[in-house]
C-alpha cells in the first residue's frame, strides 16, 4: 500500500480532491471534502462513527447513487469506499469522537494499477473542474 500510496502521489492524485477540517470540539468534528471526478478514493474505515451529507454533485456508493441532500452514516470500524460522480461531490463529514484513525484497506495491487490509471487520465481535468456547488448559485 505504501508504494501504491507514493506512486499515486507522485503522479498527481492531490489535484483530485480538496479536504478541510471546519468544526473540532467537545468530541466531535465536521470536514468538508471535494473529490473530482472519478477520484480513486481507496477503500478504507474510520475508528469512530461518520455521518456524511452531500452537499452537491453525487457519488456512488456500493450499487447506490447518491446526489445532492442525501446522506448516509457510516459506524466506526466499517469498510467502505465511494466513486465520485461526473461533476465529482462536495460533501461533509461529521464524525463522533476528537483525533480518528483511518485503516486504509485497499491492500490489491490491482486497485493501485487502475487507481494511478485514473490520476492519470484526469489530472489535467481536475485542474480546471470546478465544484459541482457552481452550478447551483
Amino acid at each position: 500500500m505504501a508504494e501504491g500510496g507514493r506512486r499515486l502521489t507522485e503522479a498527481g492524485v492531490a489535484d483530485g480532491s480538496e479536504n478541510r477540517l471546519l468544526f473540532s470540539g467537545g468530541g466531535y468534528s465536521l470536514s468538508y471534502a471535494w473529490f473530482k471526478s472519478g477520484f480513486p478514493l481507496p477503500r478504507h474505515s474510520h475508528d469512530t462513527d461518520c455521518l456524511y451529507y452531500i452537499i452537491a454533485g453525487s457519488l456512488r456508493l456500493g450499487r447506490e447513487d447518491l446526489g445532492a441532500g442525501d446522506g448516509f452514516l457510516l459506524p466506526g470500524g466499517t469498510p467502505y469506499t465511494y466513486t465520485p460522480g461526473p461533476d465529482g461531490v462536495e460533501i461533509l463529514e461529521f464524525r463522533s469522537g476528537g483525533p480518528f484513525n483511518i485503516k486504509l484497506l485497499a491492500n490489491n495491487p490491482a486497485f493501485w494499477d487502475k487507481a494511478l490509471t485514473i490520476v492519470g487520465a484526469q489530472r489535467e481535468r481536475w485542474k480546471d473542474q470546478p465544484r459541482p456547488s457552481a452550478a447551483t448559485r
